[in-house]
């Protein structure tokens, strides 16, 4: 039996740049996002630029403080915010969010899956529980979100996802297995998903170097000094990240200035080097 042709876009997505009654392209106006992990550093960095932008934004992270402290933010910003604390580990949660942002803010119109993370263990200390907890964290959990807000999406002509990995994601180095390995499996969830949703929902990654969080100051300030001037020096750009570099990069891949691009990996991270910081890691 003969392949069925491939269906021929709607005009409204072929045109989707030009139907967007002049409004500048980098926004979100009356858009409604969801970003996780949203209570401090890059999560937070992109609910402050979504409100900036136009979109109300749920918020939702463990930290229920904190969160109260970005959606008041979003709110001086003249945006509508929801704050939501809990696990995104727990999946019964994420179905919860998903309704209650509906339900709360009208509509659903991008996901943010920005928690996530781990730490690598040698790989002699490595468990198999600590990957899959790691796995189910930094894969399990976006994918989860992402089904469940896609009838939501669709209600509404489309929408993007933005997804965060890092660029451990698509490197090998020393005693980086659990965090490389999970951020390269986001990365291709992030390509597979991109083309099962096409072409009403647009599915993207950024992949930040190393970002000036709280996390990363605090681990640098336990260091000698040189450890970030090497970091610097190994940094064409010359300068660690900052959540506004990552924020931007998000807003992007979120907006329709970005309409004709899904399944991408965008690495920001001052074209860094592999190793930013050396490792004197002995052979097994």
């Amino acid at each position: 039996m003969a392949a069925a042709p491939a269906r021929l876009l709607d005009r409204d997505l072929m045109d989707q740049r030009d139907t967007i009654n002049g409004m500048d392209e980098f926004t979100l106006p009356g858009q409604v996002a969801i970003v996780t992990g949203a209570s401090r550093g890059i999560g937070a960095e992109i609910a402050r630029r979504f409100a900036e932008a136009g979109a109300d934004v749920a918020l939702v992270a463990r930290s229920a403080d904190d969160l109260d402290t970005v959606a008041a933010d979003v709110r001086e910003r003249g945006r509508r915010a929801l704050a939501v604390a809990g696990d995104v580990n727990d999946l019964t949660m994420l179905e919860r969010l998903v309704e209650q942002t509906a339900a709360e803010l009208g509509r659903i119109d991008v996901v943010v899956n920005n928690a996530g993370g781990s730490v690598s263990p040698p790989y002699l200390e490595t468990r198999v529980e600590q990957l899959e907890a790691s796995f189910h964290f930094n894969v399990s959990v976006p994918f989860e979100l992402v089904r469940l807000a896609v009838p939501h999406l669709h209600a509404h002509g489309g929408g993007a996802v933005v997804n965060i990995g890092s660029v451990a994601g698509v490197k090998a180095s020393r005693t980086s297995l659990i965090h490389s390995t999970t951020k390269a499996a986001l990365a291709q969830l992030t390509r597979v998903t991109a083309e099962d949703l096409a072409p009403r929902i647009r599915v993207n990654a950024v992949l930040p170097g190393a970002v000036e969080t709280d996390a990363l100051r605090w681990y640098l300030s336990r260091m000698d000094p040189s450890v970030r001037e090497e970091m610097i020096r190994r940094t064409p750009m010359r300068r660690n990240g900052t959540p506004r570099d990552i924020a931007d990069a998000v807003l992007f891949l979120a907006s329709p200035a970005s309409s004709w691009i899904t399944g991408k990996l965008l690495e920001v991270d001052g074209a860094a080097h592999d190793e930013l910081i050396p490792k004197d890691t002995p052979d097994l």
